[in-house]
């Protein structure tokens, strides 16, 4: 699930919900809750079946979606062409295909993530330079985990916990209360804590504990600078500098992808970036985000381009999006 606002229905979320588990489904028995019990319901089952399977099914939402919403096809294909002007249409539109497919096949992965068993990751995931991170954390001052939003999100998740001493996921609220709640006790899950990615200050006193925080600030930030995305100018967060100074934290990049439809996974942390506190924050930035790019290209079907990240530039720049949709 990616990020979105919190509404007024899950700030009055009663107190004692959240408290005690047995009370909590009281709070969300109206018809309005009805579509998110059902999608509960959806990921409880094919938790239980082999990944593999799980993932083969979930291919046939995303095609459907494809095929029904015009909007989201043409914002993935937009994207698709600012960033990749190289691929030949044919080349593009299979890559749209396919990442339609991996928005379908992260629905099983949102389900594992949050319902499996334990026992169910082994030899699933392979992790590379975790030492990276555990010296990094023995300097006491925390880590930022740079990354991005790829549909496989959630489920990388599941090996960090037992493989980091203080493994902390962000998560932004969703409008619809019931599915803020399913999304936060899934995060609380896969991490030994969970902050709001609006909470600065959680943030910071995650890190002031020593903890290695995943952070993924690469969608629009309106309050950002543009810089470089692909080489198209984008508004982009200068936010993990800044943290880095405020804190100390180490950065450290950190990429993951699915790496075949039998349900396993590749995760690397990378060599921390030592000048990320020090140096000015728009260099840091663009040394960041083509470390990003390094990353997307490794498995692009997999990175979220459902997110229109060109818009909220300046009136110099056109609306790419305004222009695809007029042109079809």
């Amino acid at each position: 699930m990616g990020p979105s606002r919190s509404s007024p229905d899950a700030a009055a979320r009663p107190a004692e919900a959240l408290a005690e588990p047995r009370r909590w489904l009281l709070a969300f028995w109206r018809p309005r809750y009805w579509p998110a019990w059902l999608f509960l319901a959806w990921l409880r089952a094919f938790a239980a079946l082999p990944l593999g399977w799980s993932l083969a099914v979930h291919r046939l939402p995303g095609r459907m979606l494809y095929s029904l919403s015009k909007r989201q096809r043409h914002v993935v294909r937009r994207n698709l062409e600012l960033c990749f002007p190289e691929l030949t249409p044919t080349e593009r539109d299979r890559l749209v295909k396919r990442h339609f497919e991996s928005i379908g096949m992260s629905l099983a992965e949102f389900a594992f993530a949050w319902f499996a068993a334990n026992r169910r990751n082994r030899g699933r995931f392979e992790v590379r330079g975790l030492e990276h991170v555990t010296n990094a954390l023995a300097r006491g001052k925390g880590v930022i985990l740079y990354a991005g939003h790829f549909t496989t999100l959630e489920i990388c998740g599941r090996p960090l916990k037992g493989a980091l001493p203080n493994f902390t996921f962000m998560f932004s609220h969703r409008s619809n209360a019931l599915l803020d709640e399913i999304q936060r006790r899934g995060r609380v899950r896969l991490a030994h804590d969970a902050v709001p990615s609006d909470n600065v200050r959680a943030l910071l006193r995650a890190l002031k504990r020593n903890a290695a925080v995943w952070y993924a600030p690469d969608q629009m930030d309106p309050r950002g600078e543009l810089l470089p995305f692909f080489g198209e100018p984008a508004m982009t967060s200068l936010a993990t500098s800044k943290l880095a100074r405020l804190s100390g934290a180490a950065v450290v990049p950190f990429s993951f992808r699915r790496s075949d439809a039998r349900g396993h996974y590749e995760l690397e942390f990378h060599q921390p970036m030592h000048d990320v506190q020090t140096a000015d924050p728009l260099e840091s930035t663009r040394r960041l985000v083509s470390r990003l790019e390094d990353f997307i290209r490794a498995a692009p079907e997999q990175y979220q381009w459902l997110h229109r990240r060109f818009k909220g530039r300046p009136p110099a720049w056109p609306d790419p999006y305004r222009t695809a949709r007029s042109a079809h």
